[in-house]
């Protein structure tokens, strides 16, 4: 199952910029798990999104312990919307990722 991730910050970007290496490193660790696909911030920077694969058994699961592992979720930083996605175009090739 895939997944995309919505993030949306609650705190000035200052805040964010301050603490962004903890949220970076975490996406580096669910990139070393095969987790995460890709990430990246919005233009303008109000937030950010994940395109994420999850196992098919429990996804809502995954995407909850997802969203609790995030620094910034911790912290209160950002507001979250977790929503699985079925790619039906296009998905062979992000099996191959």
């Amino acid at each position: 199952m895939y997944a995309l991730v919505l993030i949306r910050y609650r705190v000035p970007l200052e805040v964010i910029e301050a603490n962004t290496e903890l949220h970076r490193a975490w996406l580096r660790e669910l990139k070393a798990k095969g987790t995460l696909l890709a990430s990246g911030p919005f233009v303008p920077r109000t937030g950010g999104a994940l395109l994420l694969r999850v196992a098919d058994d429990n996804p809502a699961a995954a995407l909850d312990a997802v969203r609790d592992g995030d620094p910034f979720f911790k912290l209160g930083f950002a507001n979250y919307e977790l929503v699985q996605w079925n790619p039906v175009i296009g998905r062979e090739r992000l099996d191959q990722l």
